[in-house]
């Protein structure tokens, strides 16, 4: 199984998973390729800059430390957001679901507002 793990999930994990589900920690564990999009990297940046967070390590050490893989945006990417209904106004959220798309991936998350997309979801 390949997955692609939500901003909050990554950042979660990075803190020693003590918010995740079992069922989250267990699949993370298993998957063949646990994916950390460049979306959540510009997310985690934003959020950084505007000081409505704070990291102890740069988000990329904690994708790096975790061996997990980075997932780039594509134009692929990019126009498969323009086929998406619109659940979900957030545009970081939006891109993660059309990369977990384009991708094929099953998605980690606690955002309810996902499971309208009908990606596979792991539960955080």
């Amino acid at each position: 199984m390949n997955i692609l793990l939500d901003t909050h999930v990554a950042l979660w994990w990075f803190d020693g998973g003590d918010q995740l589900s079992a069922a989250a920690i267990d699949t993370i564990g298993r998957a063949n390729t646990v994916y950390v999009s460049a979306a959540s990297a510009w997310e985690v940046a934003i959020k950084s800059a505007l000081g409505k967070l704070s990291l102890p390590a740069p988000f990329e050490e904690g994708v790096e430390r975790s061996k997990f893989t980075r997932l780039p945006i594509t134009f692929a990417h990019a126009t498969a957001i323009s086929s998406l209904p619109g659940h979900h106004a957030d545009p970081f959220d939006r891109m993660l679901i059309a990369q977990a798309v384009v991708e094929n991936l099953s998605v980690v998350t606690r955002d309810k507002q996902l499971l309208a997309y009908g990606r596979p979801i792991i539960w955080a």
